[in-house]
């Protein structure tokens, strides 16, 4: 493909000089257009060193409303972003609804230097091309606007570049020894490049490669591409809504109608006050040992609540965390998402959340709200729930991949215990504050919730991700086998 590259465009002076200008302002009117339109905008300004990605930032940055816009240079990951899945740090840096953000380099790190460099083993970067693709999809699926520019140029041309900024004391700053690395290598930095453009090129992330030999030429055909690309994204979004707006309402999740995947759990299992005293410490212990050693190995714990309202689950998690520092786990709570994460795609604020290496992180309710009561209160289309089983099975894959232990646990109990857990709240004065009126209103839509539970449990429960379905109607019986099934995932991953 690159050898394809025509890098004789110029400029001249003269129609540079007549043309940036208003470019330039065409630029911050697509901006202000996307701002109205409630568009996100993320522009990755990739390429060869010293291909011109500074210059074109710089001249764009002084025109942009500096408000809506945020530049992100991108350079080797920290030590706490190494310690999270690769694109972790690209997530937590999503731009909200309306506005933009430009990447100094994107997340193609791993399949170029780490890869060229050999920083990683190639199962690892051929890997993350999937992940790539995921990851843009979604952002795509959700409104995003993706500017992907590879600045190109010749190997004489950068050679060029790089001797005349070390003859100039004020420039010499620029050139890194990576920068050289990069030019003695260019012919296999050219291969890694190729296959960037060919896996990673797809129909709703698309490659733009910018002949950046003239540097004016280049600039010029970046801020056009820009353009171009919101004006894209805004046509997109008015035709996604005459869409939905066409299509006819989601039916509710039909009633169960027989076997299910829940209606073979068995629900008699117990144990007694003895029995749990004997073997809950014991599991306890056995955790906080295993703890110890998944943050000695940098290993990730993420365990993940799901279960019907009045399940136990609060109690199953203090069982879960009893022993353990705290210093060293965090549990979240997952309500409605807030305004700042409405803005943005369902999935960043779990994303924002996840442990670092050694660390164990507890969601009481997680991502499957949108496959649960998003879907069934109609918080979300019908479109964007079918989409997350996709989504989520992706999302968990990813987190496998980087070593996390990721342990699902479906607390289930029977519609007659959650009455009686419900009359015993209200009965009870210091356990009053945990029954309200959605709980009741919940309960009077079992019905639509349980086909909607056991699609999510048979849809996304994967070999790597399987769900452990807990028996909950015995909350001591629950209790010993969550912390049992956290233990024997860390165990199995040590």
């Amino acid at each position: 493909m690159l050898e394809k590259v025509n890098l004789e465009q110029k400029l001249d002076k003269e129609t540079y000089r007549a043309t940036i200008e208003g470019l330039l302002q065409r630029l911050f009117e697509a901006q202000q257009r996307a701002r109205a339109a409630g568009l996100p905008v993320m522009v990755v300004l990739e390429g060869w060193d010293e291909s011109g990605k500074g210059r074109a930032i710089q001249s764009m940055s002084a025109r942009l409303d500096a408000r809506g816009v945020r530049v992100h240079p991108i350079g080797a990951p920290t030590e706490d972003e190494a310690a999270h899945p690769f694109l972790w740090r690209f997530w937590v840096r999503l731009p909200a609804k309306g506005m933009m953000a430009i990447f100094d380099r994107g997340w193609y790190g791993r399949v170029l230097t780490e890869r060229v460099e050999k920083l990683v083993r190639k199962k690892v970067w051929k890997q993350a091309y999937g992940a790539i693709n995921d990851f843009e999809r979604q952002l795509a699926d959700d409104g995003y606007v993706l500017v992907k520019l590879w600045l190109h140029i010749s190997k004489a041309e950068q050679r060029k570049r790089i001797k005349n900024c070390l003859k100039d004391d004020n420039l010499r700053w620029k050139i890194s020894k990576a920068d050289l690395r990069q030019h003695h290598h260019y012919d296999q930095w050219a291969d890694a490049v190729e296959d960037l453009l060919s896996e990673t090129g797809t129909a709703w992330a698309p490659w733009t490669i910018i002949e950046a030999e003239d540097l004016r030429f280049g600039e010029v055909k970046i801020i056009e591409s820009i353009i171009a690309g919101i004006d894209e994204g805004i046509r997109r979004k008015e035709a996604s809504k005459a869409r939905v707006a066409a299509m006819p309402a989601a039916p509710p999740p039909a009633e169960p109608t027989g076997s299910s995947i829940l209606s073979h759990v068995d629900l008699a299992l117990t144990l007694t006050k003895e029995e749990y005293d004997a073997q809950l410490p014991r599991e306890q212990v056995r955790l906080h040992d295993l703890m110890f050693a998944a943050r000695d190995a940098g290993v990730p714990v993420v365990v993940a609540y799901e279960g019907w309202d009045a399940a136990g689950k609060g109690g199953n998690i203090r069982r879960v965390i009893q022993t353990l520092d705290p210093r060293g786990y965090e549990v979240i709570s997952i309500a409605a998402p807030t305004s700042e994460e409405k803005a943005r795609h369902y999935l960043w604020r779990f994303w924002r959340a996840l442990p670092a290496g050694g660390r164990l992180t507890v969601f009481d309710r997680t991502w499957y709200g949108r496959l649960l009561v998003e879907r069934v209160e109609g918080f979300c289309s019908s479109e964007e729930w079918h989409r997350a089983f996709r989504e989520i099975n992706e999302f968990e894959q990813q987190l496998v991949d980087f070593g996390t232990v990721l342990v699902k646990l479906f607390l289930h109990i029977s519609q007659d215990e959650q009455l009686r857990r419900f009359k015993e709240r209200q009965e009870i004065a210091y356990k009053r504050w945990k029954i309200t009126d959605e709980d009741w209103r919940n309960r009077e839509k079992w019905n639509l919730y349980e086909p909607a539970v056991v699609e999510m449990l048979e849809r996304t429960s994967t070999r790597l991700c399987p769900w452990t379905i807990v028996e909950a109607n015995c909350k001591y019986y629950a209790r010993v086998k969550a912390v049992r099934t956290v233990s024997d995932a860390i165990e199995q991953k040590l």
